[in-house]
């Protein structure tokens, strides 16, 4: 069935502004998110996805109250949620694989909610005017992805490209960079994150390799879970270490002007977490993931594999 607005079918649409002219309950609602506070969220409460990631629960979660990524330009976040039952996904979609990954994520939720009437919403954030148009194709096509689930979908926040979009001393950036969603109400709101465990370089490193999107929480179990991950050793990437800042970010980003201050020293960390461990399978012995609980602290600790 097709994606809804307002409870009407969204029909064909060309790119972002059709969607916004047809629509302009989405670009008010998308205004109104843009203006919006950021929300400030305890790291011992969140569930922190990074990007190519998603993680999937419900109210009844008491190990997270609230899943979040940031640092989002050309990528998108995707946040679908049932009204019935409450069962929430947070997405960091970055094109590499959108028709896919949003049938995961529909998965996702619907597996969580069981059959309890209710209905799907859809938030979508990110993106902005940048030169390439990276945004828009990605816009697009996850928009059409969703418009093309069999599940009916209704889209409630719609906030990307040109609706996120700001110029600071000439230069187009997003507004919102990050997002959170409260799993006990569903409420969705522009955020940054300082934390962004646990396993914060290996799982950059396997987004850096090419890993695919991911589940990265068994909320059954209040468990994070990461890998095991596999890549092969490289040692032509320590290349980039001795690299101008302005060089890693004309080559490694989508959007060189637009990213964040931090950038290039993820990417530095990122790629010396690489050549330390090029041998990934000692990462995983007997090739199990790694598993994280959330302590009595309220941090993500390790646990032993049984």
């Amino acid at each position: 069935m097709p994606l809804f607005v307002q409870n009407k079918i969204l029909g064909r649409i060309t790119s972002s502004a059709d969607l916004f002219d047809k629509f302009p309950y989405l670009q008010d609602n998308g205004r109104a998110f843009r203006s919006r506070s950021l929300v400030e969220v305890d790291p011992k409460c969140l569930l922190y996805v990074q990007q190519r990631e998603f993680a999937a629960t419900t109210p009844a979660d008491q190990s997270v109250s609230v899943i979040g990524s940031d640092d989002a330009t050309t990528c998108h976040l995707v946040v679908l949620r049932h009204t019935g039952s409450g069962a929430v996904c947070l997405a960091h979609c970055d094109g590499s694989n959108t028709w896919t990954e949003v049938s995961v994520l529909v998965k996702a939720v619907t597996t969580l909610n069981g059959s309890k009437e209710g209905k799907l919403e859809l938030h979508l954030v990110g993106g902005f005017n940048d030169d390439s148009k990276t945004s828009h194709e990605l816009s697009f096509n996850i928009l059409a992805a969703f418009h093309m689930q069999k599940e009916d979908i209704h889209l409630e926040t719609c906030c990307i490209t040109e609706l996120n979009d700001t110029i600071v001393d000439g230069i187009h950036r997003p507004v919102v960079y990050g997002i959170g969603v409260n799993v006990k109400t569903g409420e969705v709101f522009p955020s940054l994150f300082s934390h962004k465990g646990p396993a914060e370089q290996l799982r950059s490193t396997r987004t850096f390799t090419g890993g695919k999107m991911v589940d990265i929480y068994d909320s059954s179990r209040g468990l994070v879970k990461i890998g095991p991950c596999k890549w092969s050793s490289n040692l032509d990437v320590a290349f980039w270490l001795s690299q101008k800042d302005d060089t890693i970010l004309k080559y490694l980003s989508t959007s060189p002007m637009a990213e964040p201050p931090h950038f290039v020293q993820h990417m530095k960390s990122t790629i010396q977490f690489f050549l330390e461990h090029s041998d990934c399978d000692s990462l995983f012995p007997g090739g199990q993931p790694q598993l994280y609980h959330r302590a009595e602290t309220g941090s993500w600790e390790r646990v032993d594999q049984p």
